[in-house]
């Protein structure tokens, strides 16, 4: 199914941020409708720096609008004739710099896919976590039948007061007819006193009831804004500070809006209820009035219990984040990032009559170079409902950026103490007030503390930062954490680690992969619950190598270039070198599997079993492949391809079986590219494919140029890269063909043989380049004729 049509069918909540994305100019909702299909099929990547591709798209868009406006036409469809013909103007802009274009689209095609990864991995964890859920719904369920009693309570204090103002009325229409009359005989007049002293008495016993019935009402708010504001909310609290470093956690606040509104809304109803017992009172009362004695209290307890739900209901409901940061709570100063805060108490009267206004540090702690900052932008909003797909009581700050002041608030000589930059923790605070029926109150939120940088090159530490405030403190106003940060548990800190995988590519750790880097942490241990990992192991210590550098360097090679592999089960990932040979020496030859490098970051290799001349089993490697490598050639194709070339020079692929027996073919094989030759996704203009090659006399000399020999993964295997005929049946090398111009390029250009063994030895040096287009009359040259590339180590022809 395209990707516009999933986004399209799923729930509500998902479809809400789609149309927060589309609420932005720069590409309209109709535009992205209309020419999904077009849209989606085309390489914006390579567009965003192809300035030729950039301009030939940039046109087919504009003459694809001109379609969609003649269709508006025919249909008589005014409204989106005006759009389209707007939009297409708003698009010229892009004309001196379409790669502008290009990257705005591509970055939307990115956040949509962000949109459905989100609903995936609730549904993964939907189908995970089935019996927390039900003990879940179930505690919602009970505080669902707490909230209908009280709308049920609410709704007979009604009839009882109702009861109560025909009951005074009556008292006091004959009371007032007896004042009028005159009675002359004693006895009568006794008796009518006496019927009177009865009716009173009726009154009081209803006013006392009423009474007591209202405090009970309270009694039973009180209860419930206990459990909304120390237990549901904190635990939303809590699951918003997880959820913002991975978890898979919900953090919909739509079910807390409807407990809190319903709350409030009976709150304000016993406040009327207490006014008209006021109103009753100036119309009649007598010694010992109930409602004299008593109403007084009530009033203030049900304004303290209003208030205080008030003060409660105000809340940051998405984090401040930029854009392009890595994860929310990362600012960079003079760089624009967004937050949205929500009252909880959804009044429709309301609507935009409540100013938020945001501001930062109030205090500065007393820590040596502390930094203030200043909030630019647009700093004051009104809370609204149409800001919501949902019809929540939003304000969304958009356009904040942050500068810091020139004087530190913190100076020197005030403490001992001093942090790191990305160890100062900022927070962001929100102010509004509250008026509606005669209750004025201040209302008052705060973000998770944020780390704030000034340069790019902070932002891996900034975030171990992020990760270890909201893994272990559940003191959200703490900006002083790290002056003395506790240490983590390895539980708290393998599902930390785990929920990093799983938010980025929506497969976790799984036990073994946890242990392994249990092991590299804290060695050989029988179990690990009891050991702790310190904040200076995670992200201080072997600077700049630290823990956290290696483990991220990995995630990020996974989810740029490995992520479908991932997800699939294909990589083992975490193991160590110990395991990784007791798990091969048991397999068959050629099994092999996927590991990452321990010492190299953000690298990944494979190692494989072969036979002695004795009939024993050996494990092989080679030296870890990194970003150089799999930015040229997937990693799929690597494995597809690998070969080694065996005394004879007989090239053979040592990659039978991935681990543990599973046929290479059949565990990659829908990964493979279909496509050789003039169409190849590498080289384009020259029939050959790459791959990696290495001598047999180099796997067992152990070579050590193995970058991982240090840490005792040496590795044998001298590898370089080889060009193949791309001929099946395993034909000899074919002469160069001709083919025609590439259409988005402006010019053929004959390629010297000299120019075509540099893009030999360096093919990324012409990707996307004239050079090896070929003209009529190109003299042909065999591939055996360059047949001089010298052994080279694994990767190094992309250096």
């Amino acid at each position: 199914m395209a990707q516009w049509d999933r986004l399209t069918d799923l729930p509500d909540v998902y479809t809400q941020q789609l149309h927060e994305l589309y609420d932005r100019d720069a590409l309209p909702m109709d535009v992205r409708h209309y020419l999904s299909v077009w849209i989606e099929k085309q390489e914006w990547q390579r567009a965003a720096r192809d300035h030729d591709l950039a301009m030939a798209l940039f046109q087919v868009l504009l003459e694809n609008l001109d379609i969609q406006h003649s269709r508006f036409v025919q249909e008589e469809s005014f409204l989106m004739q005006h759009n389209i013909r707007r939009y297409k103007q708003n698009f010229q802009r892009y004309l001196d710099d379409p790669c502008a274009l290009a990257n705005t689209i591509l970055w939307f095609l990115g956040k949509e896919k962000e949109i459905l990864q989100s609903a995936d991995l609730v549904e993964q964890v939907e189908f995970l976590h089935v019996a927390q859920e039900a003990m879940e719904t179930s505690s919602q369920q009970d505080l669902e039948r707490k909230m209908a009693g009280l709308r049920n309570e609410v709704q007979c204090m009604e009839h009882t007061m109702f009861c109560l103002e025909e009951q005074q009325d009556e008292f006091d229409f004959k009371y007032q007819t007896y004042k009028m009359e005159a009675v002359v005989d004693e006895a009568v007049e006794k008796e009518q006193i006496h019927v009177f002293q009865l009716l009173i008495n009726r009154l009081n016993e209803c006013r006392k009831s009423t009474l007591s019935d209202l405090n009970k009402l309270l009694d039973r708010t009180d209860d419930l804004i206990d459990i909304l504001v120390k237990k549901e909310l904190v635990e939303w609290q809590r699951r918003q500070q997880k959820a913002c470093i991975g978890a898979p956690d919900n953090v919909l606040l739509d079910q807390l809006e409807k407990w809190f509104t319903c709350v409030a809304v009976c709150l304000f109803q016993v406040r009327e209820f207490l006014g008209k017992l006021e109103e009753l009172v100036e119309k009649v009362t007598y010694d010992n009035d109930p409602v004299k004695d008593q109403k007084p209290t009530m009033q203030k307890r049900a304004d303290t219990l209003l208030k205080d739900l008030l003060k409660s209901s105000f809340v940051v409901e998405t984090q401040p984040s930029m854009p392009q940061g890595k994860g929310p709570l990362v600012l960079r100063t003079n760089v624009q990032f967004s937050v949205k805060t929500r009252l909880l108490i959804k009044f429709p009267e309301m609507n935009h009559s409540m100013k938020v206004n945001v501001s930062m540090d109030r205090e500065a702690p007393q820590i040596k170079g502390y930094r203030r900052f200043n909030v630019l932008g647009t700093k004051s909003k009104a809370l609204n409902m149409a800001e919501s797909q949902n019809g929540g009581m939003v304000a969304d700050f958009r356009h904040l950026t942050l500068k810091e002041q020139k004087s530190g608030g913190g100076g020197k000589g005030v403490s001992d103490i001093s942090l790191s930059v990305t160890e100062e923790l900022h927070i962001i605070y929100f102010d509004t007030v509250f008026e509606m029926k005669g209750v004025s109150v201040e209302l008052q939120a705060s973000s998770i503390p944020v780390v704030i940088i000034s340069n790019s090159s902070q932002q891996q530490s900034a975030w171990a930062s992020v990760l270890w405030f909201n893994l272990l403190s559940v003191d959200t106003t703490d900006v002083v954490f790290f002056t003395n940060s506790p240490a983590a548990t390895w539980p708290q800190f393998g599902e930390m680690l785990s929920w990093q995988f799983l938010s980025a590519t929506k497969r976790g750790l799984s036990e073994d992969q946890l242990e392994m880097m249990a092991h590299r942490l804290f060695g050989k241990q029988q179990k690990y619950d009891t050991c702790k990992v310190a904040w200076s192991k995670f992200s201080k210590e072997n600077t700049p190598d630290t823990f956290w550098v290696w483990f991220d360097g990995i995630l990020v090679l996974v989810k740029t270039y490995l992520e479908d592999l991932w997800r699939d089960g294909l990589i083992m990932g975490f193991v160590s070198k110990g395991k990784e040979k007791s798990l091969l020496k048991k397999k068959q030859r050629g099994t092999f599997l996927l590991r990452f490098s321990e010492s190299v970051i953000g690298g990944i290799t494979f190692s494989w079993v072969e036979m002695t001349i004795t009939g024993e089993p050996e494990v092989k490697k080679v030296r870890p492949f990194t970003k150089v490598d799999l930015c040229q050639i997937p990693f799929h194709e690597i494995i597809r391809d690998y070969q080694i070339l065996e005394a004879e020079n007989i090239p053979e692929s040592p990659l039978l079986y991935l681990y543990p027996s599973t046929p290479k073919d059949e565990a990659f094989g829908k990964y493979y590219s279909k496509k050789s030759g003039s169409n190849s996704l590498y080289i384009q203009y020259i029939k050959t494919k790459l791959m990696f090659v290495s001598k047999e006399d180099t796997l067992e000399a152990k070579s050590p140029m193995s970058s991982d020999m240090a840490q005792g993964e040496g590795l044998e295997p001298m590898n370089a890269l080889c060009g193949e005929a791309a001929e099946p049946n395993g034909s000899p090398p074919s002469p160069l063909e001709t083919y025609h111009t590439d259409p988005m390029l402006s010019d053929s250009f004959v390629a010297t043989e000299d120019e075509l063994l540099t893009f030999i030895n360096n093919p990324h040096i012409f990707v996307d380049s004239d050079i090896l287009q070929d003209e009529a009359g190109l003299p042909d040259f065999a591939l055996t004729g360059f047949n001089c590339l010298p052994p080279q180590s694994c990767g190094s022809i992309f250096q």
